[in-house]
């Protein structure tokens, strides 16, 4: 495997900021860890802010790791995400210049989902919820306007930024990989489909491109290999929501949706598994989802441990503080 990664989320928004401050100093001790402890060679990072996503890109290349500039304007018109992926591209390139051959520019993620305008709904959750969503993509009618966006925002991308570019996919879209360098998809090894993971990535190999593994991950509590939540997780949503607002939060704990028992051991062990299965496949790179989760804070108490329900490699603390996990 060329390329052997981790996810690092510089301020993802959907609904809220998953990372509300990202320090300079925090950051770069971060990806030190990335390539030292965790013997990376790439990260893919993630953010909405170009300004947040340039300052860790520059950290990461200073120290040696390749790039996956992954700038992701969730829940926008097809028409705003593309105006907001030209002036990515612009921000790419000044990074290429200074390190050429070393950024892959990603022009999107999962876009059926979290773009408006492919499928009905305004949100992802209407999205998910529409009567007709698992049928159309069933059908796959998702296909021809998603492939539309996506030939757009290459054309956009190649004319500001001269290095390669990717898209990552789910893995049921079916995706024109004729306009792109490299093949991407998030890809997670899940209850539904574990007896068939690495058959579900061979179409792919036939387009002749380097296949990358954009995502994918594991949850920290006993049964998340067979929960059927692994994309979701089990924290209850509403008290995360409600402990975010700044008058009332300072009165609700964030909290699971049940009761879990942490398993470090088991996230540890589908991680290593699921590295070989890829390698195995022939897959040309892989990234971990995710460092951090600084939402999801480490208690003591199993009912508000919502790091169980990350798919973090590292704990955080409510001081704002965080600690390696055996993963």
């Amino acid at each position: 495997m060329n390329r052997r990664g981790v996810s690092y989320d510089a301020g993802r928004v959907l609904g809220m900021n998953w990372r509300p401050v990202l320090d300079p100093q925090v950051a770069r001790r971060e990806l030190e860890i990335i390539r030292t402890d965790l013997h990376c060679n790439a990260v893919r990072v993630c953010a909405r802010d170009l300004g947040r996503l340039t300052t860790v890109a520059r950290d990461a290349l200073a120290q040696g790791l390749e790039v996956w500039l992954s700038p992701e304007l969730w829940n926008r018109s097809p028409q705003a995400t593309l105006a907001y992926l030209t002036k990515a591209a612009a921000a790419a390139q000044t990074l290429h210049e200074h390190w050429p051959g070393r950024v892959v520019l990603s022009v999107g993620s999962e876009l059926t989902l979290f773009m408006r305008g492919i499928v009905p709904g305004r949100t992802l959750t209407r999205r998910l919820a529409h009567p007709s969503f698992w049928e159309n993509a069933k059908l796959g009618t998702h296909n021809e306007p998603l492939n539309a966006f996506l030939a757009k925002a290459a054309r956009s991308a190649r004319q500001h930024f001269s290095g390669p570019i990717t898209y990552a996919a789910l893995i049921w879209e079916k995706v024109d990989w004729s306009v792109f360098d490299f093949i991407g998809v998030d890809h997670y090894r899940e209850a539904r489909i574990k007896d068939r993971y690495p058959e579900m990535l061979q179409p792919l190999f036939a387009h002749g491109k380097p296949v990358v593994v954009t995502e994918f991950g594991m949850r920290a509590y006993t049964g998340a290999d067979r929960s059927g939540a692994l994309g979701l997780g089990v924290i209850d949503s509403r008290s995360l929501f409600l402990h975010q607002l700044p008058a009332i939060g300072r009165f609700v704990r964030p909290r699971l949706n049940g009761q879990y028992v942490r398993d470090e051991a088991l996230q540890a062990r589908e991680i290593t598994e699921t590295l070989a299965i890829l390698d195995a496949a022939g897959v040309d790179g892989a990234f971990v989802c995710t460092f951090v989760e600084p939402l999801s804070t480490f208690d003591d108490d199993p009912g508000h441990d919502l790091d169980m329900s990350a798919l973090s490699l590292v704990k955080s603390y409510t001081t704002g503080t965080e600690l390696s996990t055996p993963t």
